[in-house]
């Protein structure tokens, strides 16, 4: 299904899409391995189209459905994460039949506003991730000691947390301690500043029995990940230099027990030498290979 006949379908047979979801075949969240493979592309919803230094790498919504279609299609992809209208248009194509759909709640923190860290929910809420039988929701956490807008996302991340475990459904939150620096905000991937925000995140909702981490691969990765006990994926955020040496990273940190998968978007989707599905079959291989 190309872009013209979504955009017919949208504008002819809108309620096809809310019949697709209620039809769709879904899956276990996780299988016999407790690993997860799952595809990052709730970017654009915040703004944020560069990779690796090409500021509108992700304009073209043809070729980035295109590139997630090829992803979805490779054995050891589990889901997607993204924003309503991206996994619409997925839903639409029959690229999510048999697939994890996971949410993405807040992106109204825009990359490069002056409200970046008062990150309000604008996508999913729980209720609409349950009624659509979506598996989960994330929420990006941001918490910057010196902006007033933290605690008004650290409030309504909690209350997302809350909503999703009433559901029986993942909520996948992604904290950062994060710092205002000439206008950007900049995420601080030290060591001891990771574990100060995985415990902010850890204590977020009235439950954490489905409480997902997703946090970056850092240094002093095993004193990191002693700061929970909640399961946790790895992101693969934008990577610069030898693809090679990425995977070597993720490699490593994967045999740690409290990995259990990734959850990686421009690394797979906009690999430099542009083969997506070689890109994704390496990192399938490194989350199931051993274990699937």
């Amino acid at each position: 299904m190309d872009a013209a006949q979504l955009t017919e379908i949208r504008v002819r047979e809108p309620e096809r899409i809310e019949q697709s979801w209620r039809k769709r075949a879904r899956r276990p969240r996780c299988g016999p391995d407790g690993r997860l493979l799952l595809v990052a592309a709730d970017h654009p919803a915040r703004g944020a189209l560069g990779v690796r230094g090409d500021e509108g790498a992700m304009a073209s919504r043809t070729a980035l459905l295109d590139r997630l279609a090829t992803a979805l299609s490779r054995p050891g992809v589990d889901g997607v994460l993204g924003a309503p209208d991206l996994l619409d248009d997925l839903l639409l194509m029959g690229a999510l039949e048999d697939r994890i759909a996971i949410g993405s709640m807040n992106r109204g923190g825009l990359q490069g506003s002056v409200f970046e860290l008062d990150d309000r929910f604008t996508a999913y809420t729980p209720e609409a991730i349950a009624a659509q039988g979506l598996d989960g929701g994330k929420t990006l956490t941001r918490i910057c000691l010196q902006d007033a807008g933290t605690v008004a996302t650290l409030e309504a991340a909690g209350k997302a947390v809350t909503g999703l475990a009433e559901h029986d459904l993942m909520a996948m939150v992604e904290p950062f301690l994060a710092v205002r620096e000439d206008g950007r905000v900049r995420n601080l991937l030290d060591p001891d500043s990771v574990i100060r925000a995985i415990q902010i995140a850890s204590g977020l909702g009235a439950s954490s029995a489905h409480t997902w981490l997703k946090l970056p691969v850092v240094g002093e990765l095993e004193r990191v990940l002693d700061a929970t006990t909640l399961p946790t994926l790895l992101l693969g955020g934008d990577p610069q230099g030898d693809p090679h040496d990425t995977y070597a990273a993720w490699g490593a940190a994967l045999a740690l027990p409290a990995v259990r998968g990734l959850v990686v978007g421009r690394a797979l989707l906009y690999p430099p030498d542009g083969d997506v599905a070689a890109a994704v079959d390496i990192a399938a291989e490194l989350v199931h290979g051993s274990r699937g």
